[in-house]
């Protein structure tokens, strides 16, 4: 986190891994804030192909982001400048005739596109993948700051990431309207949300919208258990169930549930609920139903509190970036927004404590998380 001494003219903002309601207001704040320090602002097309592969953009690979461009985005779902969860410059992609995939390093050509564009300094937003992405740039002499996002709110050393609120503001939602034609129709409805190895989604959106079972990874479950849990509530008066999973939750002596793995890409969950949904219904005798959130929870209207973190966070990475900083990411430590070394950043997954108060509150509650 050195002083840099070189003068920064131009910053390059960057998007990256799966999009979260926020992202629009990161970069118009960055760009108001760094227009306002004399700096040029662009925006490099889905994550880093738009510097790796610019034959493929009619507008080109990088566009320069004016005041006009981000005119009225703040309140915008998704990213004007687009994401992707593949393309990592250290392990790209490349299709081999027989039709599978080597993974390259293409760390060095990209370095090399930042230079020949002039560009004094990147902007990386994004999850864990694209902090130890922006990590390994900043190692070789790229002055990075990063933006933590993700609705998984899974990244160490800062409280809360953007997008979070969202989507579980959404989930509740769901769950509210879940609720009468559960009762209406005496049903166990399974409700699958995001959240891969973290249950931080399930858990808030779960004691939030009153649920009666939330399954989540941090807690290998037993369905034996569960419906233990939904026949007590039948016995009581209650006739129907509502069940949270997050797509990440594990069975006892088992593991996640993957759809599918590609080269150049983490692994995708999902499939949890299905099975959940059709081993309750056989335990239990009950008609079972399931609801998969899934991409809803991404997209749509960031809350005020999501807006209000990401245009913090976007000003602060340039505020960083005029201090000097280098290889940081910036942080919510309320009521203040700090740097952090992006390698402590990446160093482990932020994983719901079991002896957090959220989880009391649950247990409190009655809520049955199927152990």
């Amino acid at each position: 986190m050195s002083k840099e001494s070189a003068p920064i003219r131009k910053v390059a903002i960057s998007t990256g891994g799966g999009d979260a309601p926020g992202l629009n207001a990161v970069i118009r704040a960055a760009v108001l804030a760094g227009l306002g320090r004399g700096w040029e602002m662009y925006g490099i097309r889905d994550g880093f192909n738009g510097l790796m592969m610019p034959e493929q953009y009619v507008e080109g690979g990088i566009i320069k982001l004016t005041r006009e461009r981000v005119r009225g985005i703040t309140h915008l779902g998704g990213t004007i400048i687009g994401t992707t969860n593949r393309g990592n410059p250290f392990h790209y992609p490349v299709k081999n005739p027989d039709g599978t995939y080597t993974e390259i390093d293409r760390s060095d050509e990209l370095m090399r596109s930042f230079y020949m564009h002039e560009i004094d300094a990147l902007i990386s937003v994004g999850g864990d993948g694209s902090m130890s992405i922006a990590n390994s740039l900043a190692e070789k002499g790229l002055r990075v700051v990063g933006v933590p996002k993700t609705i998984d709110n899974d990244l160490d050393q800062t409280v809360v990431t953007f997008g979070f609120d969202t989507a579980v503001s959404f989930a509740v939602e769901c769950l509210d309207r879940l609720h009468s034609t559960a009762a209406s129709h005496r049903r166990i409805i399974v409700v699958e949300v995001m959240g891969r190895y973290a249950g931080w989604i399930a858990l808030e959106s779960g004691v939030a919208g009153s649920a009666d079972v939330v399954l989540i990874p941090e807690i290998p479950y037993d369905l034996n258990i569960v419906a233990k849990k939904i026949e007590d509530r039948v016995k009581s008066g209650s006739n129907f169930s509502i069940v949270v999973v997050a797509e990440g939750a594990v069975p006892k002596g088992g593991s996640v549930t993957v759809l599918d793995k590609e080269v150049g890409r983490a692994e995708r969950l999902g499939g949890v609920g299905e099975k959940v949904t059709e081993e309750l219904q056989k335990i239990t005798g009950k008609e079972a139903r399931l609801v998969v959130l899934g991409h809803l929870l991404r997209g749509g209207t960031p809350t005020s509190n999501d807006r209000l973190i990401a245009l913090r966070f976007g000003a602060a990475a340039v505020r960083a970036l005029d201090e000097g900083q280098q290889g940081v990411m910036v942080a919510l430590d309320p009521p203040t927004v700090k740097y952090v070394p992006l390698a402590d950043a990446t160093k482990r997954m932020k994983s719901v404590p079991l002896d957090c108060d959220t989880m009391l509150t649950a247990r409190d509650l009655g809520m049955c998380f199927g152990d």
